[in-house]
């Protein structure tokens, strides 16, 4: 997956300002950051999106968000609230194609 930008980042071909990782799962600041903080959140393995997700990466699904919410503790924005959410597809604004939890925080979120 070489064109695949998480995966170039993944393989240490692209710098990333990292945050977090171990062997499954890698963590960096998005470099267009939307809030004060602003962490994507991936799995090291190429998959698209959740709809590419079978019930043997069920345990990596769920990791992704529990090492979400140890950065945004980390971050000191677990009493103020953030947010962790995913895109998958067109309509939702994916742009890179790669799964990835995005951790949003650090000033108020409007209402979904």
């Amino acid at each position: 997956m070489s064109a695949c930008i998480f995966c170039r980042i993944v393989s240490k071909a692209t710098p990333a300002d990292v945050v977090y990782e171990d062997e499954n799962v890698l963590a960096f600041h998005d470099i267009h950051p939307k809030y004060p903080v602003h962490v994507l959140i991936i799995p090291k393995a190429h998959l698209p999106f959740v709809p590419e997700a079978d019930v043997s990466q069920d345990a990596l699904l769920g990791k992704l968000l529990r090492i979400g919410a140890q950065i945004a503790a980390e971050k000191g924005i677990t009493k103020t609230g953030f947010r962790l959410l995913t895109n998958a597809g067109p309509h939702s604004g994916q742009i890179v194609h790669h799964l990835h939890i995005h951790l949003i925080g650090g000033e108020p979120l409007r209402p979904l």
